[in-house]
């Protein structure tokens, strides 16, 4: 385990959550980015550090034209590693939380997406 994991030391145990600040500038990245197969939402976050499933991770989550900051309280979900197959970007999948606030920015992102959620366009998630 190299000294830059968030992970504790036997990787079992994950005393606080790693913090991520995301900045989405553009529609065409959220597109790219949201998981709307999630019941609650999620967000593809590109990275090359290691997680695992389960592991809890807080996001300040910044939207396409919209000046205020997301905190979201998810988890990994999916893990796509560095290397993977068919050049996707390395990073995880973090699940929104069952709760008020995200049930909130779900319906912020898809409003901001509109028609784009119908698109069948290639995303940075499944």
């Amino acid at each position: 385990m190299n000294s830059a994991s968030p992970v504790g030391g036997d990787g079992a145990s994950h005393p606080r959550p790693t913090v991520i600040q995301l900045s989405i500038k553009e529609k065409d990245a959220l597109y790219a980015a949201y998981i709307p197969l999630f019941t609650e939402g999620g967000i593809f976050v590109p990275s090359s550090r290691q997680y695992t499933l389960g592991q809890d991770v807080y996001v300040l989550l910044t939207l396409p034209d919209d000046s205020q900051r997301y905190p979201v309280a998810g988890k990994v979900a999916w893990i796509t590693p560095p290397g993977a197959t068919g050049s996707r970007t390395p990073g995880i999948g973090v699940r929104f939380p069952a709760d008020e606030k995200s049930r909130a920015l779900r319906a912020r992102i898809e409003e901001i997406l509109g028609a784009n959620l119908a698109a069948d366009r290639p995303t940075q998630t499944l």
